[in-house]
């Protein structure tokens, strides 16, 4: 424990040096999402300009696999581990793995379940209370407080999804919106294709929403589509994540509400943070990286961000 002590705080120390900083073993939920590849890119691009040994694993959206590769990392003595969960109920055993190792564990982007994270663990994210409530507030007020809503939900396992579509449903039951009314309400797993498929099934059960409030700008591309097909062109859509695909269909006119989440940040915060815990510095176990609303007002300067 004590070498690892010293040479960890010699590892930071060696930053500023331009020398070799640290090991660290990335597992991401899965490699082909475009919010995650972004997350991914802002970690390579930190890692790269710092010179830290990153190797980052795709766990293909299967937790068996992301948890061997969390017990892989460990039999290699890497200085820390970060992981974007598959399934965040599954974290408190990813930390107890971690914790009778001692290697200092960061998780990103999915909050873990685990009730209380103790010393040598953290969490870089940002707040799903907030997404979801910015999300439908702009929504609500574009609908003027009243119509039918369709909401496409992410992974039910995941977190972000859980409270984003429980921030949907808190903002209707406010005076302002009370008038907004879901007509159906299903899980397309993050996922475009399935989004699509999902909407186009309603669509021919003969669902009519005046708008769609989506868990992510991927859904809710998907459901763009769907209804571009069925030609259901003002139907209003909303989204989260404020991905280079989803700002595109706002800027074509199709995707009318997104909410930045700084996927880059994120992924460029964990490996702080991690370094951090390897130098055995304070550090909070939950580091916010704040939403931001995307309406047409506004978003060239987010196009610019990604």
């Amino acid at each position: 424990m004590m070498k690892r002590t010293l040479l960890a705080l010699a590892a930071v120390t060696m930053l500023s040096q331009g020398a070799f900083a640290a090991k660290i073993g990335v597992t991401m939920d899965k490699f082909d999402d475009n919010f995650l590849t972004v997350l991914r890119n802002g970690m390579t691009d930190y890692a790269k300009k710092h010179k830290i040994d990153l190797q980052v694993l795709d766990a293909k959206d299967d937790l068996g696999t992301q948890i061997s590769q969390v017990q892989n990392f460990i039999a290699n003595k890497v200085d820390a581990i970060i992981v974007n969960a598959v399934d965040t109920s599954a974290t408190p055993k990813m930390t107890a793995l971690a914790v009778a190792a001692h290697i200092p564990l960061v998780y990103v982007n999915r909050k873990p379940a685990d009730k209380v994270l103790p010393a040598g663990v953290a969490y870089v994210g940002s707040d799903e209370k907030q997404s979801g409530t910015m999300e439908t507030q702009a929504m609500c007020k574009l609908m003027g407080g009243k119509g039918n809503i369709v909401v496409i939900e992410g992974e039910l396992s995941n977190e972000a999804a859980v409270t984003r579509t429980k921030d949907i449903h808190n903002v209707l039951a406010t005076k302002a919106c009370s008038g907004m009314h879901i007509l159906r309400e299903q899980s397309a797993n993050w996922d475009r294709t399935k989004a699509n498929d999902l909407m186009t099934n309603w669509i021919s059960a003969g669902v009519k929403p005046d708008a769609v409030i989506s868990n992510n700008d991927e859904m809710a591309i998907g459901a763009i589509q769907a209804l571009t097909t069925a030609g259901m062109t003002k139907v209003k859509v909303a989204g989260i994540d404020g991905t280079q695909d989803g700002l595109a269909q706002m800027k074509a006119g199709r995707l009318q509400v997104s909410v930045f989440q700084n996927a880059a940040a994120q992924g460029a915060g964990s490996i702080t943070t991690a370094l951090k815990l390897i130098a055995k510095k304070k550090v909070a176990s939950t580091v916010w990286v704040p939403f931001e609303l995307i309406t047409p007002a506004n978003m060239a300067k987010y196009m610019a961000k990604n």
